[in-house]
């Protein structure tokens, strides 16, 4: 060696041949001539008794492989590599501190170029498939060496909770490969050494300490680096990458961090949010499941469940669960989950059909969250009704014994199927004893869910509203209000509608100026309709139509904000048909003023908005009718009914036209106002039409009893109805 006559060194050359002889076989090291010392003293003696102390304790029969290798290529073992190697010992020990020491002693920058200008020749002889490489600065297993001294580096800052400094280190590494390679690694490329398997780990890692730094935005980079450049990740570890980022995007509540344009490519999907990118990610772990690339993960749908339940994607999502595979979801979890999008996404008919299956005696019949989802779809149809409650009785029956709170659940959706139930009975003792049943089973599940579910609370106020047990209304309607804490429009509305129905539309007012005050100006539009109107109530004209023009103006202001947010779709058309309704309700003030012109402007406006609508055809036939017209409103009215045949108002209208016209028996006059009660047996009107119809035949008995009930309705009657 050089420098003999230098003590310091030669003791150094010595220590550095001692310790490597725990590492190699006896072969013979040459070592560089450095000013630096190779490690601490301490470093050494504790190195070098190890053996004498746990002659159990044998480093990784790889690691000295991979030494020997590199002694072999190079001849030679310089100070950064020898150095690598006592790190990995150290760590490898359980010596993080003490390790670190040892890796923080390794200048990378200064070989930075050599490992880069070796990388990039091996990748140019991988391409040419060639035995012969190009003369590298440096041998592959020293720059594995040196690159998994840096990981190991960054592991031991992550044990001793400087995790900002482990990702830098950890950056380091990926920053090196990918300039080196910026098309990405060839196949196999590193597979004689522990390359890939560092350069594997650090992919995984680096985003994880990221976040444990608390940083959100350098995360979701790494997790796009990791997964749009070719690293030759195997697919196991590139799914798990997928899945982590997909749950970090979706309950992190990091900002939302568009992908680099350097990643975009013409025709191809960008997602725009957290929430699409995760969908993305999911539905791509969902496609290798089918493909059998990766194992059934339970997980990994019921985060795209939530993903596209929150996103209105519920039929992307039946999509999803209808590929899956026999042996990776139980048919009857199949049935369920189906039945869940499609009654989320609209589709009752085909949600019912999916849970009759799952509730037949081949499957599960007494699933009880199938029966409650069962009772809840039928009792919002006349038609199904019937079969609600029996499915809400089995589920009571099931449930027996178990648990108070689902008990009353089925108590809930029970009474909301006796209550549709009663609607489509004709005859007034069965109808009443339903009503009857009906609020029991409400009453009860209140008791069971102590009061503190709104849904339940709600439903008992519209109840009793609806059997004009009005008092009663007015306290759940305060409790319903009192629970939500005013958070929704739906307590408010539905306490101005129940103060209407009592005739005190002051008072109902100022509760509709308390939730103007209270929300914002994309939920002011029901609001104020019903404010004009609780001010025609009160023979407010003028007012009534200043509140419609501040109607129009905040609906204007959001046509124009849902042109620039497509996302916010359904919001526009509620408000389309809010602004249809105010149109109509401004048409039938000036018909009632005889102001037929204005009335035919907003008829004009209205029918920009929707061609087809029953509504603006009804106030049409009204505008004729008060004309004289007679002939012209029947035509409206009975193409009203052509678009909607339960749109009663036109019912009862087209049944006092033809009483006008005189051309038509009584019977036909009566099947219109009694489908008209059918439907609705709150209808002052057609109880009243039809004792003027039982009058002109001279049962003068069914005509009392139906201005009776008229009277009594009308006295009752709300500003808008109260479901």
């Amino acid at each position: 060696m050089k420098n003999d006559n230098n003590p310091g060194k030669a003791r150094r050359s010595l220590k550095l041949r001692k310790i490597m002889k725990c590492f190699c076989s006896g072969e013979q090291l040459q070592i560089d001539d450095r000013d630096e010392s190779l490690a601490t003293e301490d470093y050494t003696a504790r190195l070098c008794s190890s053996r004498a102390r746990e002659a159990e304790q044998k480093p990784d029969i790889g690691d000295i492989e991979e030494a020997e290798s590199s002694l072999r290529e190079s001849g030679a073992l310089n100070y950064e590599e020898a150095r690598a190697l006592l790190g990995r010992y150290e760590y490898q020990k359980g010596n993080i501190e003490a390790a670190l020491h040892v890796f923080e002693g390794i200048d990378i920058a200064s070989v930075t170029t050599k490992i880069k200008v070796t990388l990039a020749i091996r990748a140019r002889t991988k391409k040419r498939r060639s035995q012969k490489y190009d003369k590298s600065p440096m041998s592959i297993h020293a720059v594995s060496l040196l690159l998994e001294a840096v990981f190991l580096k960054a592991k031991s800052l992550q044990v001793l909770g400087r995790c900002k400094e482990a990702a830098q280190s950890c950056t380091v590494i990926l920053d090196i490969v990918e300039s080196s390679l910026p098309e990405g690694l060839p196949e196999n490329f590193g597979a004689d050494c522990k390359l890939q398997e560092t350069l594997s780990n650090t992919v995984e890692l680096l985003p994880q300490l990221w976040i444990l730094a608390d940083s959100p935005r350098e995360a979701i980079i790494s997790y796009r680096r990791a997964l749009l450049h070719q690293w030759n990740l195997d697919v196991q570890t590139n799914a798990k990458i997928q899945k982590e980022f997909s749950i970090f995007l979706l309950y992190s509540g990091s900002e939302y961090i568009p992908p680099s344009l350097r990643f975009q490519m013409d025709s191809s999907f960008v997602p725009r949010t957290n929430i699409e990118e995760a969908i993305l990610l999911l539905m791509i772990l969902l496609r290798k499941v089918t493909l059998q690339s990766i194992e059934w993960d339970p997980s990994i749908l019921d985060h795209l469940s939530y993903a596209l339940s929150i996103s209105d994607g519920l039929t992307a999502l039946a999509n999803q669960v209808e590929e899956l595979l026999p042996r990776n979801i139980d048919q009857r979890e199949r049935y369920h989950i189906l039945a869940l999008c499609y009654y989320g996404g609209g589709d009752n008919f085909t949600a019912l059909n999916l849970l009759r299956k799952l509730l037949s005696s081949a499957e599960d019949p007494t699933c009880v969250p199938g029966l409650l989802l069962a009772s809840k779809i039928c009792a919002e149809s006349l038609e199904y009704a019937g079969d609600g409650i029996n499915f809400a009785r089995r589920a009571i029956e099931r449930l027996q014994g178990r648990c108070d709170r689902l008990i009353g659940v089925a108590n809930y959706v029970l009474g909301l199927s006796l209550s549709t139930q009663s609607r489509a009975v004709l005859k007034d003792s069965e109808r009443v004893k339903m009503q009857s049943e009906a609020l029991q089973s409400l009453e009860s599940a209140g008791k069971l869910t102590t009061m503190n579910d709104s849904n339940v609370i709600y439903h008992l106020c519209v109840e009793n509203a609806e059997q004009r047990k009005l008092e009663t209304a007015l306290h759940y309607a305060k409790c319903l209000l009192k629970l939500e804490g005013g958070s929704t429009l739906k307590g408010w509305m539905l306490l101005a509608r129940v103060l209407s129905a009592q005739k005190q539309f002051p008072e109902a007012e100022t509760i509709i100026d308390a939730a103007l005050d209270q929300s914002g100006k994309w939920d002011q539009g029901e609001l104020l309709r019903t404010k004009a109107k609780l001010q025609i109530a009160q023979s407010q004209v003028k007012n009534a139509i200043e509140t419609y023009r501040q109607l129009l103006a905040v609906l204007q202001i959001q046509r124009k904000s849902f042109r620039l947010a497509e996302n916010l779709k359904e919001e526009g058309n509620r408000n389309r048909t809010v602004e249809l309704e105010m149109w109509h309700d401004l048409a039938s003030i000036y018909i009632k003023s005889s102001q037929w012109q204005d009335a035919e402007i907003c008829l004009s406006k209205s029918e920009a908005i929707s061609c087809y609508s029953a509504s603006r055809l009804y106030i049409s036939g009204l505008l004729q009718q008060s004309k004289g017209l007679y002939k012209a409103a029947l035509r409206d009215y009975t193409k009203a009914l052509a678009i909607d045949p339960c749109h009663v108002p036109s019912l009862i209208s087209t049944a006092v036209v033809l009483r006008q016209i005189g051309d038509h028996s009584p019977g036909i006059v009566k099947s219109f106002l009694m489908e008209a009660l059918r439907l609705d047996r709150t209808s002052a009107s057609a109880w009243h039409n039809l004792g003027l119809v039982y009058k002109e035949e001279g049962a003068s008995m069914e005509a009392a009893e139906c201005f009776q009930a008229a009277i009594l309705l009308q006295e009752t009657e709300p500003i808008e109805p109260f479901r």
